[in-house]
C-alpha cells in the first residue's frame, strides 16, 4: 500500500451541502476514492446560519468541502466561509476545498476569506452547471416547454457536477499539489441558452422554446414567484455581471486534473432524457 492510498484511506472528509447538487456528487465520489465521508447539511444538524452546529460537524476530520447553502457572493458568505475556517482550523482540520463561481465578481471576497485563513485551501471555480437544467427551478419551466432566462444570446461552457465532484476528489487526495491553487473547471464546448435548449428539445422529441428577457425584468418575475425582493435584488446584480459574455471561453481545469476531457453536454442530455427528467 503507497502512502498516498494509505492517507486517502484514513482521511475523514466533510461535505457541506450534502445533500445538494455538488455536494452529493462530491459525497459519492469520495467513498468511491476510499474516504470516510461525513455528511453535513441542515438535516444531519449542521447549519451555516447556526455558528454553535460546525465544530460538531468538523471535530475529528482531516479535510472539508465547502459550498454555502446560498450563493458563494450572497452577502455574508465571505464572513460565514472566514470564521467557518477558523473553527477548523482550531479543530485541527486543515484541508479545505471551497465551491467557487467562474467570473463571478461577488464571490471574490469569500475566496479571499479562505485564503486568508491560513487553511491549506483550494478554490474550486465552476462554470454554469449542466445540472441546472435537470435539477431546481428551471426544470419545471421547461416540462411546461419554455425557459425563460436573462442569459441573452451569451455562450457558457456548461459544466458537468459529476467532473467538479472528480475535481474535488482529486485535489483533496492528491498531497500538497493542488493546496494554495485555484482551479477552473468548465465543459468541453461553448453553448448558448438556446442552444442548451434546442439539443434538450431534440433529445426528448418535444418542442422547447427559449426566451431571454432583460434582467430587470427577470427580477420582477421572480419577486412574482415568491422569491424576497433583496434575494431578487442580489440574483439579477450575478446575473448582470455573470451573464455578461466574460465566461464566453472553455477552460481546461477538468484535463488537468483528472487527465481526461470534460463531460459533454449531449452527454448529460441523453442521460436526463431517457431518465424522463423532462417529461411534460
Amino acid at each position: 500500500m503507497t502512502n498516498d492510498t494509505k492517507r486517502t484511506r484514513d482521511m475523514t472528509l466533510v461535505v457541506t451541502g450534502a445533500s445538494g447538487r455538488t455536494g452529493s456528487r462530491v459525497a459519492r465520489a469520495a467513498a468511491a476514492a476510499g474516504l470516510t465521508v461525513r455528511a453535513a447539511s441542515r438535516a444531519t444538524g449542521f447549519d451555516w446560519a447556526d455558528r454553535s452546529t460546525w465544530a460538531g460537524a468538523l471535530r475529528g476530520a482531516d479535510a472539508a468541502y465547502l459550498v454555502h447553502h446560498a450563493d458563494v457572493g450572497a452577502p455574508g458568505t465571505a464572513e460565514a466561509v472566514g470564521e467557518l475556517a477558523g473553527v477548523a482550523l482550531g479543530l485541527g482540520v486543515r484541508r479545505l476545498v471551497l465551491l467557487s463561481a467562474r467570473g463571478e465578481d461577488q464571490a471574490l471576497p469569500a475566496e479571499e476569506a479562505l485564503r486568508a485563513s491560513g487553511a491549506d485551501w483550494t478554490v474550486v471555480r465552476a462554470a454554469w452547471f449542466a445540472q441546472n437544467f435537470s435539477e431546481g427551478p428551471l426544470v419545471e419551466e421547461l416540462r411546461r416547454g419554455e425557459l425563460v432566462f436573462p442569459a441573452g444570446e451569451v455562450a457558457e461552457p456548461f459544466v458537468d457536477v459529476r467532473d467538479i465532484a472528480d475535481v474535488t476528489v482529486a485535489a483533496l487526495t492528491g498531497g500538497e499539489r493542488y493546496a494554495g491553487r485555484t482551479l477552473t473547471v468548465t465543459g468541453p464546448q461553448l453553448l448558448t441558452w438556446r442552444e442548451a435548449v434546442a439539443e434538450i428539445a431534440a433529445a426528448t422529441g418535444r418542442p422547447l422554446a427559449y426566451r431571454p428577457l432583460p434582467a430587470r425584468d427577470y427580477e420582477k418575475a421572480l419577486v412574482g414567484f415568491g422569491v424576497p425582493a433583496e434575494e431578487a435584488a442580489f440574483l439579477t446584480e450575478v446575473f448582470e455581471t455573470l451573464l455578461d459574455g466574460r465566461n464566453a471561453r472553455v477552460e481546461d481545469g477538468v484535463r488537468q486534473v483528472l487527465g481526461r476531457e470534460p463531460r459533454d453536454f449531449a452527454e448529460f442530455v441523453a442521460e436526463e432524457a431517457a431518465a424522463g427528467t423532462w417529461a411534460a
